[in-house]
């Protein structure tokens, strides 16, 4: 199970740290993505961390402002968003996978297995 929060409303420019709360899961092979459905819009991979060969993906549009990283030992992913604007308002959902290669990454339909999403508002 993945459980997402640390979503809310902030100005344009603030900054949120999203946690996403993971159990259930035993195995150092794994990917934890996180990807956002802006409202009217496709559901998009934003950031991901595979654990193996600590890789990661950030998406173009994120790039520079937008970090993940993992603690393992709280069972607990981050993604920190800097430099919010409004464009990033969208619902954030963390996804968990296998181990995949960058290339794979940002695709959802490799994740199996899905948190409930939390609300990014960033307001003009």
């Amino acid at each position: 199970q993945l459980q997402a929060s640390g979503g809310g409303l902030v100005q344009a420019g603030g900054s949120l740290t999203l946690s996403c709360r993971a159990s259930g899961f035993t195995s150092a092979d794994y990917t934890i993505g996180w990807f956002r459905r802006a409202p009217g819009k496709e559901r998009i991979g934003v950031a991901c961390f595979q654990h193996r060969d600590r890789t990661t993906y950030i998406a173009t549009s994120v790039r520079g402002r937008f970090s993940i990283s993992a603690d393992s030992t709280r069972n607990t992913a981050y993604l920190q968003m800097n430099n919010l604007k409004p464009e990033d308002t969208a619902v954030y959902y963390c996804a968990g996978a296998g181990r995949l290669i960058v290339s794979s990454m940002y695709n959802e339909r490799n994740y199996r297995h899905w948190g409930q999403g939390t609300q990014v508002t960033v307001s003009s």
